[in-house]
């Protein structure tokens, strides 16, 4: 049976009487809407490519509906971290992720599922978008034993299936992330890894190691410089004598994407995904985006940047506004219908944080499991000789 949306508009339910004029409740289906629309995106800057990315993307209201969804499940959860932190139920490192989320959703959408994904610390819109539940991740944050690593590995460190994390080292991810990729050109597979890291990590000495490793084996690997403006407190302008992250690389070819455009990264993503499963190596993407929190729990954001950029961003360059004002404004979903997603979304996110904060913490006998795949229970020495604990794998 069809679902039925009512839009109802200076209109009681049912029929009534006003002024002797008989009111008409207006309906619409799902029907009404427009199935698909083309958007123009904004072009890629190229480097060592003849052609890149369409100009236009396709978007159906299906993929729409869900782009938007997770974008927001991904900024509602980001926003309850913060809450949550603030009252000093999630502790320690907290890296949160709202503004970028379209870097999260883009990317996911194009590419695989068997695909494999890498990244450093602000993991949380990966590990939902790689197939983490909400609940998991919120139990994670507080260090419970139902969050995603057992609460043993709190906001850094979250994974699942062809998702490896979550890094706390700068930088270390990158050549783990083309050791994957080695690994899906050794078996055979149809398969990429894609390797995410920040502008603030892009100086590091083992991230061009391992470009030329991996131009060398030609590995099916696309680097992501998520380029947010701000290694923590440090502008790119001030930490890096060319900002041109797309051409680093030297002699892997890379483009320069709008990160706030969930369309014109998930292009950008397919076309680095063609390259790399033709068989001609790595590529790179430098994805322009934007935070709108500090750089951790710890920074309040505004002590390098004015209050004035981040609201100008907020306003302006939200990549949750953009898509809904485009299939709003294309007759792809109405206002009352992405209301009720936000309701969904924002009691999905509560139900969240209330089973984070009332699961019990994993037990001592947890502490040192798992340290092993599938090997025997072994003996693992403490802090002191005289203190041992068991692991099972």
């Amino acid at each position: 049976m069809q679902k039925m949306l009512t839009i109802i508009s200076n209109v009681l339910r049912g029929s009534a009487s006003r002024n002797g004029t008989r009111v008409v409740v207006s309906a619409r289906t799902y029907a009404d809407f427009t199935p698909q629309a083309s958007f123009d995106i904004k072009k890629c800057d190229l480097y060592k490519l003849e052609e890149g990315p369409p100009l236009q993307a396709v978007l159906t209201r299906e993929e729409g509906l869900q782009y938007y969804r997770t974008m927001q499940t991904i900024r509602r959860m980001e926003l309850k971290a913060d809450q949550l932190y603030k009252q000093k139920i999630i502790r320690g490192f907290c890296h949160l992720y709202d503004g970028q989320e379209a870097c999260a959703v883009g990317i996911e959408a194009g590419i695989n599922l068997s695909d494999h994904l890498i990244t450093a610390y602000r993991a949380h819109g990966y590990t939902y978008t790689r197939g983490g539940t909400v609940r998991e991740i919120m139990a994670e944050l507080t260090g419970r034993r139902g969050g995603i690593a057992k609460g043993k590995g709190g906001s850094m460190h979250m994974y699942t299936k062809h998702f490896y994390g979550g890094n706390g080292i700068v930088g270390a991810q990158v050549p783990l992330g083309a050791g994957v990729a080695l690994a899906c050109k050794y078996l055979g597979k149809n398969e990429l890894c894609v390797c995410l890291y920040g502008d603030g990590a892009a100086n590091q000495g083992q991230i061009f190691e391992t470009y030329n490793m991996a131009s060398l084996w030609k590995l099916p690997c696309i680097f992501v410089c998520e380029n947010n403006q701000y290694g923590m407190g440090t502008s790119v302008e001030r930490a890096a004598a060319s900002t041109d992250y797309y051409k680093r690389g030297d002699f892997i070819p890379g483009l320069r994407v709008d990160g706030m455009d969930v369309l014109c990264v998930r292009e950008a993503t397919k076309f680095a995904a063609e390259h790399c499963r033709s068989g001609k190596g790595p590529i790179l993407m430098e994805l322009q985006t934007y935070r709108f929190h500090g750089h951790s729990m710890t920074d309040p954001g505004v002590s390098y940047r004015t209050r004035e950029e981040v609201h100008d961003m907020r306003s302006k360059s939200d990549p949750i506004t953009l898509l809904k004002d485009r299939m709003v404004s294309n007759n792809m979903v109405s206002v009352e219908e992405l209301k009720e997603i936000d309701v969904e979304v924002k009691k999905e996110v509560e139900d969240a944080a209330e089973f984070a904060t009332t699961d019990p913490e994993p037990p001592l006998e947890e502490l040192c499991n798992n340290i092993f795949y599938n090997e025997p229970p072994m003996e693992v020495r403490g802090t002191s000789p005289w203190i041992k604990f068991k692991s099972v794998s």
